[in-house]
């Protein structure tokens, strides 16, 4: 049985006053995949993003999610979806529970199905003493796992995690890696942007970059090292983004730092 498509961009082009951000974006993704989705700051990773949330609009093209053309103006789909942003402001002022209970009911759960599952989800993250605490006093690991925890709490099929492992250590890392795992394995969707090339490589069962708004390599990690001449996802990102001169710019920047100068 072949899987289900979830969501497809057909032609997706977008721009902002005169600068072309994407420019024909193609792609079909699947139930079940875990798609690493990378490119350089201005490629159009967060661009895209936001029109498939339906943050922004005004483009060219055909979104669908779940079967629907998102531009009908029915956003029941959103439903079904989940967001980390790289950036999120959160209501600081309120408590965990307040806040999460107060995300899980935006999504249909009752007050108290909120709150018993938000409170055992914390606890899984060993934040249950934090439970009725002000989240302007966590920290930015802490505000993380909350974040996290609210883009989860309605069972989305859908996961849309930009940069979710900012502020997390070691040991959380790991445990939310295999979280995704487990969420893929259970058929849900993973769209996950980071320009943390190591995890993108380990976690992900399907690579998307994308430069100067163009898809320009689509596949599992071993088809892209197969067509490309480097081993390591950092190397197949920097050949085909054509970016070569790291080790000239650290030698420079070391050498300034160290009171020389290129420039004499």
């Amino acid at each position: 049985m072949s899987a289900k498509k979830v969501l497809s961009l057909i032609g997706v082009s977008k721009s902002f006053g005169n600068k072309q951000v994407l420019n024909g974006i193609n792609l079909d993704v699947y139930e079940g995949q875990i798609i690493g989705y990378i490119g350089p700051n201005g490629a159009g990773k967060s661009t895209t993003v936001k029109l498939m949330l339906g943050l922004i609009d005004g483009y060219t093209g055909l979104i669908e999610i779940f079967g629907e053309n998102i531009i009908k103006g029915d956003y029941s789909y959103k439903k079904r979806i989940g967001y980390v942003p790289e950036t999120a402001e959160l209501y600081e002022n309120l408590t965990a529970f307040e806040y999460l209970t107060f995300t899980g009911e935006l999504y249909g759960l009752s007050s108290g199905e909120a709150e018993q599952k938000a409170f055992g989800l914390m606890q899984e993250f060993g934040l249950e003493a934090v439970f009725h605490q002000r989240i302007s006093s966590f920290s930015k690991g802490m505000k993380q796992k909350v974040l996290i925890i609210s883009s989860l709490l309605h069972d989305p099929d859908l996961l849309f995690f930009d940069e979710p492992l900012s502020g997390l250590d070691a040991n959380s890392v790991m445990v939310i890696k295999e979280i995704l795992a487990k969420l893929a394995e259970q058929g849900k969707t993973i769209f996950y942007s980071s320009h943390i090339m190591d995890v993108v490589e380990k976690i992900s069962n399907r690579i998307v970059l994308l430069v100067n708004g163009q898809v320009v390599a689509d596949g599992t990690f071993e088809e892209l090292k197969m067509q490309n001449e480097e081993g390591s996802l950092e190397g197949i990102f920097n050949q085909l983004t054509g970016f070569n001169e790291h080790v000239e710019i650290a030698d420079r920047f070391v050498n300034l730092v160290r009171g020389g100068s290129d420039y004499e």
